[in-house]
C-alpha cells in the first residue's frame, strides 16, 4: 500500500508519497481499505509541530471512511466487506488504515462515505452543542469560522435542534454565502463589521446565549463581553494562534460559563465517551437533516495541495483526500 509520511515537522513539502507495509489488525482492531480521508486543521498544526502526537515519522489524519479489510481476534461487531468510519491508530492519509474497534464505527446505507470521512468535524459540532454549550430550543447560537467544515455543520445542526437565531461570522462575501446557505440567520464579516454591535442588534440588546469559537485570540475578546447572561461560551481551537483570557469575576457576576472541548482529547482518554456523540450526528446526516459541504477533493498522493488549499483560508466546508 502506499500512505503519505512526515519525516521531520515543516510546511506542506514535507508530506511525502511512500509505500509502506500492509497493516494487520492486532486484537479488538481492524483494518480498512479506505475510501476517503479528512483534512483537518489539526493535521496542519501536526504537521508543523505543534499539536498532539508523537514525533516524526508519522501517517497524518483523524478520520477516515472505507470498508473493513480484515478484523482482529475478539472482533464480532464489523465484518469483512463492512462500510465503517473510523478514527485511526497510524494516520488516516492511507490506502489502509487501522483503527481499534472503540474508535471505528458503522456507516448507515444512507450516510455517504465523504460524511464519515467528516467524523471529527460531524462529533465536533454535534457534541459541543449538545455537551459542551448544552443548547437549548429557541437559544441564539453564534458560531466562529462558520465557513469551515465544523462551522457549516454546527450552522446545519443548530437549525435541527430548533434553535433561535443562527449568526455566523466569518470573512468575505464568499463565505458569508455559504454561512447563509447552511441556514444562518445572520452573518457578520470580521473583516468589516462591528461584531459586538451586529450581535447586540440580532439578539435585542441581550447577547449570543452560546458561542462556537474555534479562533479564539482577539476575537475571543470581542466577542465573550456579549455573551447574555446564563451563556456558555465553547472554545475549540485556536486558529488566530493565540489564547483568549477573560478573569473570573466575569463569570459568577452574570452566571456565564467558558468551557473547552477537544475531540482529540476525548479519543485519547475517553474514547467510548465519543460513541453516543458520534451516533447522533450520523443520525442527522442519515435523516437529511445535515449535509457535509465538500469544498474540494484531492487525490491522496496531492495531500501537501489538500493543506496548501487549507492554510490558505480560502476553503470552506471539508477537504478531502481520494486513495
Amino acid at each position: 500500500m502506499h500512505a503519505i509520511v512526515v519525516e521531520r515537522t515543516g510546511g506542506p513539502e514535507v508530506l511525502t508519497w511512500q509505500a509502506r507495509p500492509d497493516p494487520t489488525p492486532g486484537p479488538d482492531e481492524v483494518t480498512i481499505r479506505v475510501t476517503a480521508s479528512g483534512v483537518n486543521f489539526a493535521d496542519i498544526q501536526r504537521r508543523r509541530g505543534g499539536y498532539r502526537g508523537g514525533p516524526p515519522p508519522f501517517t497524518p489524519g483523524l478520520d477516515c471512511a472505507g470498508t473493513v479489510l480484515a478484523v482482529g481476534v475478539g472482533v464480532t461487531e464489523f465484518r469483512v466487506g463492512q462500510r465503517v468510519a473510523a478514527f485511526p491508530e497510524d494516520g488516516g492519509y492511507t490506502e489502509i488504515a487501522r483503527a481499534k474497534t472503540v474508535l471505528t464505527y458503522a456507516l448507515p446505507d444512507t450516510v455517504p462515505d465523504e460524511a464519515g470521512a467528516s467524523l471529527t468535524m460531524l462529533v465536533t459540532a454535534y457534541n459541543l452543542l449538545v455537551h459542551a454549550a448544552r443548547l437549548q430550543k429557541g437559544e441564539s447560537v453564534l458560531i466562529t469560522a462558520a465557513a469551515g467544515g465544523v462551522g457549516t455543520i454546527a450552522i446545519q445542526m443548530a437549525r435541527a435542534m430548533v434553535a433561535g437565531s443562527i449568526l455566523a461570522v466569518a470573512g468575505g462575501p464568499e463565505k458569508l454565502a455559504v454561512a447563509r446557505d447552511s441556514g444562518a440567520n445572520v452573518t457578520i464579516d470580521h473583516l468589516s463589521d462591528d461584531i459586538a454591535a451586529r450581535v447586540k442588534d440580532a439578539t435585542e440588546g441581550v447577547g449570543a446565549d452560546v458561542v462556537l469559537d474555534s479562533v479564539a485570540g482577539e476575537l475571543f475578546a470581542t466577542i465573550f463581553p456579549v455573551l447574555a447572561p446564563f451563556g456558555r461560551y465553547a472554545v475549540y481551537g485556536m486558529a488566530s494562534g493565540s489564547p483568549g483570557q477573560v478573569t473570573s469575576d466575569a463569570l459568577h457576576m452574570s452566571n456565564r460559563a467558558v468551557i473547552g472541548y477537544s475531540t482529540g482529547g476525548y479519543r485519547a482518554l475517553r474514547p467510548a465517551a465519543l460513541r453516543p456523540g458520534v451516533w447522533g450526528a450520523l443520525e442527522l446526516v442519515a435523516s437529511g437533516a445535515v449535509k457535509v459541504l465538500v469544498g474540494a477533493s484531492y487525490p491522496l498522493r496531492e495531500a501537501a495541495e489538500a493543506q496548501r488549499f487549507v492554510e490558505s483560508r480560502a476553503s470552506h466546508g471539508k477537504v478531502l483526500l481520494i486513495p
